[in-house]
């Protein structure tokens, strides 16, 4: 199983990006499918989720109203779009799979991408 994130970048404050997580050797529409980030000398954070085939959704509140998670099952890919960028959402973006079918709150990855750096500035 391999997960690959790609479209990350540089960016300037209130510009876009949509990040794409790509799967070999899983099916993404059949599991909840997360993304997390990781800011330099910050925590790994949680901040986006959507269940299995075409579910729900859920965002952390620090992303809430600006980012959108979707999926294309027939790509097997599952973005986040990125509006609205602020230079606190400068960090490495990962997405990240449990194997449940449902978002659980950012439990216990089985399978983690290597990430793609975005960064926001002038």
């Amino acid at each position: 199983v391999q997960l690959v994130e790609s479209g990350g970048g540089l960016v300037e404050p209130g510009g876009s990006l949509r990040l794409s997580c790509a799967a070999s050797g899983l099916r993404l529409d059949h599991y909840a499918i997360s993304w997390f980030r990781q800011a330099p000398g910050k925590e790994r954070e949680g901040i986006s989720c959507i269940n299995k085939g075409l579910g729900n959704t859920y965002y952390a509140d620090s992303v809430k109203g600006r980012f959108t998670i979707s999926r294309d099952n027939a790509k097997n890919t599952v973005y986040l779009q990125m509006n609205n960028l602020q230079p606190e959402d400068t960090a490495v973006y990962y997405c990240a799979t449990e194997l449940a079918y449902y978002c659980s709150g950012w439990g216990r990855m089985e399978y983690w991408g290597k990430g793609a750096l975005v960064t926001v500035s002038l």
